[in-house]
């Protein structure tokens, strides 16, 4: 019986990795029904709408989604698809294991960490008001008649953190962490500064700790945390971060396992999930089959094993793992030099993949 999923290829580079990502997951023999949907910059401009009702739609219904990285306009347009997907579908826990694997020049090879990204609230929930709006204005007035000052020039962004919110991300982060034989979980925030909301999700982070005293259970603050990942980063494994830390750290994390081209992502709730590369979607490469698909291959390693096809996830993941390991037939980032000419596409990269899988 074949797995119904939603395949959204998104735009940019997207369509190439999707592609090659459906390649290597059809050659694990698991069987797949996909149901191709639209969203991002190319569908704005054809219809107004970066992500339609259809879409939501048919994630709503298949419950399992793959999408090829989308383009966030910086400053100005339409507001982040990724996020919104994350707020219609409640996919409150985004996954990012940060893995490094044998064959890329990297300064932390040992390093296998989790990142636990709360996904729902913070900095990104787009509570925002416009510098001059009426909305800023009025929260001006408000934050005045309690008390404090903001200048009259400025743009306001509020960042809510809840009980509930951040007690079912920290539940999660014990939850992944006894399912995957993981030994600690670290809770980060800046709670000296942000004391009733990182200092919330701190006190939050401390009573589901005591629930779970088979797991060790520490908390640091973020900047602190980002000087000992790159000083002892053995010391850490699973990491529960509020949305904005979880947002910088897994990038910090990519880049000391290699680059963002090798660190997949899922975005897990309690009715969906849907998989993505946590790079953007390059479009100074669109169409030059030359983006590594290697972090979206890792994404549907992680959907395999979501959907119970562990085994497959498994074989996926070494399959990908011989290729990076032999060297040859990687894309440009992955070898010594950048420039080296025997470097592959990204469809000839899949190719790889596919031929160990079959092996």
């Amino acid at each position: 019986m074949a797995y119904e999923v939603t395949l959204i290829p998104g735009d940019g580079t997207g369509p190439e990795l999707a592609e090659a990502t459906r390649r290597a997951l059809e050659a694990t023999g698991v069987e797949f029904a996909w149901d191709v949907q639209q969203a991002g910059i190319d569908e704005f401009e054809q219809t107004g709408n970066p992500l339609p009702d259809q879409t939501l739609a048919s994630l709503r219904r298949t419950k399992v989604g793959l999408k090829g990285p989308i383009t966030t306009p910086v400053g100005s347009g339409f507001r982040s698809v990724n996020v919104e997907l994350r707020k219609q579908l409640d996919l409150y826990a985004c996954l990012r294991p940060c893995k490094a694997y044998e064959g890329v020049r990297t300064r932390f090879p040992g390093l296998d960490m989790v990142i636990v990204r709360e996904n729902t609230e913070d900095l990104y929930a787009g509570i925002e008001y416009e510098r001059g709006s009426p909305g800023a204005e009025r929260m001006i007035e408000v934050i005045a008649e309690l008390g404090s000052t903001v200048r009259e020039d400025s743009g306001i962004s509020i960042k809510p953190i809840s009980v509930f919110a951040s007690e079912r991300i920290v539940e999660a982060a014990f939850a992944y962490a006894k399912r995957n034989g993981r030994r600690k979980v670290t809770a980060v925030h800046k709670a000296n500064i942000m004391k009733f909301t990182d200092g919330l999700f701190l006190e939050v982070s401390r009573e589901v700790a005591a629930r779970h005293p088979e797991i060790e259970f520490e908390d640091l603050i973020v900047d602190n945390l980002c000087n000992q990942l790159v000083s002892w980063p053995e010391d850490y494994d699973v990491l529960v971060l509020p949305n904005l830390y979880g947002d910088i750290v897994s990038d910090l994390a990519a880049g000391m396992i290699g680059g963002l081209g090798l660190a997949g992502g899922a975005n897990i709730g309690s009715d969906a999930a849907v998989f993505e590369a946590t790079h953007g979607s390059a479009p100074q490469f669109k169409g030059l089959n030359k983006v590594n698909p290697t972090a979206l291959m890792l994404s549907g390693v992680y959907m395999l094993r979501h959907i119970g096809e562990v085994e497959a996830g498994d074989r996926l993941e070494r399959a990908i793992a011989t290729v990076i390991r032999k060297g040859e037939r990687v894309t440009f980032d992955l070898k010594d030099d950048r420039g080296d000419p025997t470097a592959v596409g990204t469809a000839e990269f899949a190719d790889a993949v596919i031929e160990e899988l079959n092996d």
